[in-house]
């Protein structure tokens, strides 16, 4: 993977700045590499741990928000199946309820309601 230049560096660290980072690990790198651009620039090595914090953290986050969608979909999917089930046993049981009307509408009974 080719390496960003600095100005791809540092809206890499505008844009990980936004987030709300518990990690102390990338909290440390993303003091220093706020300090050093704001001193200048950083240096190779400020980058690269900087880099290897953001991966590190990002590749883990990345595993549990896919964990999360996936356990989401499922739930939908599960939810999904239960109203496509209620609206089929609703469509029988309306049929059921016409028919039962016509019946005792045509022996001159009155269909409770």
């Amino acid at each position: 993977m080719p390496r960003p230049d600095l100005a791809q560096v540092r809206d890499l660290a505008r844009i990980v700045g936004a987030f709300y980072v518990r990690d102390a690990a990338l909290t440390k790198a993303q003091r220093v590499i706020d300090a050093a651009f704001a001193a200048g620039e950083p240096t190779e090595a400020q980058v690269d741990t900087y880099l290897a914090a953001v991966k590190r953290y990002f590749t883990a986050f990345a595993r549990e928000a896919d964990a999360q969608l996936r356990r989401t979909d499922k739930e939908l999917e599960r939810l999904y199946q239960l109203q496509y089930n209620a609206t089929a046993e609703r469509g029988v049981a309306a049929k059921r309820v016409e028919a039962v009307r016509d019946v005792l509408a045509r022996i001159g009974g009155t269909a409770p309601v």
